[in-house]
């Protein structure tokens, strides 16, 4: 199996090596409104650090977004007051970006005019960094085989659908490595509560790349709050309070922005409560049915998570397939009742459930934790829906 898990990684490898050559080509300036913004955010942190934050286009002195938006042949390019992705605030005492700040944030780190292409380089290393790991983490052909297709896809994925929005590329890593986190602390590895702890940081801060990202998160709730009601004890009201206040943790960028440039730290520029509210619209519905990337993806997750319920041998991955399908149901929910369709909203949840299945898979193809030695500071998921109450 360790020749075939070389080849495996060589492909890899290759494919990693030609996605990075493909993204050496990419300009900056390729006529994307969202583009335009989440490089004006890293302008901000890059000329005022922290108050950066602040997205009030009363700070445009520098002519940086004027001069982006003529690159790209915006026809309002003078006129702030027309700019793409900004919003007036409910008093209409300033106009604000809509975006939040975590895409900005991660493209600052690198120079100005040259921020997007060593992101999704980097991006894309990590990617395949855990593919290799899923690879080489595998103890069954069956594993093995799962490790390699869903490599082979997610690093595919990097390139197309991401390469649709900025946002995508630190998405993608978030994703992933909750994923990893969510199958640990299912298969009992670590310690549980500082791994629900992880877990909830890092689905908080997935919103500061994407406010839809809040959404990766309403299954693992769902769960927990439900593991509450059945146990009503001690240990699974602290799990939730972790994940919980975890959560908000991770949150924090987002709502410092919101209290910046809006006012209130729950409500963001892209609308608050006059927001329409979600209904179901027939072509939404039929343009995710008849998309050629996200319903294949949908469908194959669905089944990954039925298969892996039917054929688990550890409960704790049955139950983890149970958090993955709610996840999915409430995500998939959420993005067929609002009216707007693009060709990457449920990659994320997709990819995150895609990680997770990989992960609980491979994870569970090694020794039971209690075979191993592992003492666990508490009660693990899978015993969490099964014990009775007290």
């Amino acid at each position: 199996m360790r020749s075939v898990k070389i080849l495996i990684s060589i492909l890899f490898l290759a494919i990693l090596a030609s996605n990075v050559r493909l993204i050496s080509y990419w300009s900056e300036s390729r006529g994307v409104y969202d583009d335009i913004c989440y490089l004006r955010q890293a302008h901000l942190f890059q000329r005022f650090g922290w108050q950066g934050l602040d997205t009030n286009l009363a700070h445009e002195t520098d002519g940086y977004l004027a001069g982006k938006l003529r690159s790209i042949g915006y026809p309002d390019w003078n006129d702030a007051t027309r700019a793409p992705c900004h919003t007036q605030t409910a008093d209409g005492s300033k106009s604000v970006m809509t975006p939040p700040p975590g895409t900005g944030f991660v493209l600052a780190l690198f120079p100005e005019g040259f921020q997007v292409v060593p992101l999704y380089a980097l991006a894309n290393m990590i990617i395949a960094g855990f593919a290799l790991y899923g690879v080489w983490r595998a103890r069954e052909s069956v594993s093995l085989a799962l490790a390699a297709l869903f490599g082979l896809l997610s690093i595919y994925f990097m390139i197309n659908p991401t390469k649709a929005s900025y946002s995508m590329a630190p998405t993608m890593v978030v994703c992933a490595l909750t994923g990893l986190f969510t199958a640990r602390l299912f298969a009992g590895e670590g310690r549980r509560l500082t791994t629900i702890a992880i877990v909830g940081v890092l689905l908080g801060l997935s919103a500061s790349f994407r406010i839809a990202n809040v959404v990766l998160a309403a299954g693992y709730f769902l769960f927990f709050g439900l593991s509450f009601l059945i146990q009503r004890n001690r240990e699974s009201f602290v799990s939730g309070l972790a994940l919980g206040f975890a959560f908000l943790v991770g949150l924090l960028p987002v709502l410092a922005a919101n209290l910046v440039n809006s006012g209130n730290p729950l409500v963001s520029a892209y609308g608050g409560p006059d927001t329409a509210a979600p209904h179901l619209d027939p072509a939404v519905l039929y343009a995710y049915l008849r998309d050629y990337t996200q319903m294949p993806v949908i469908l194959i997750a669905c089944v990954w998570t039925a298969l892996l319920w039917r054929f688990a041998s550890h409960d704790g991955v049955r139950q983890l397939t149970l958090l993955v399908a709610a996840n999915l149901v409430l995500n998939l929910a959420f993005f067929a009742t609002h009216p707007v369709f693009t060709q990457y909203y449920v990659i994320p949840v997709l990819m995150l459930s895609l990680w997770t299945l990989l992960f609980g898979s491979v994870l569970a193809s090694g020794p039971a934790p209690a075979l191993a030695g592992h003492k666990p500071d508490g009660p693990r998921p899978a015993e969490m829906l099964s014990r009775s109450p007290r």
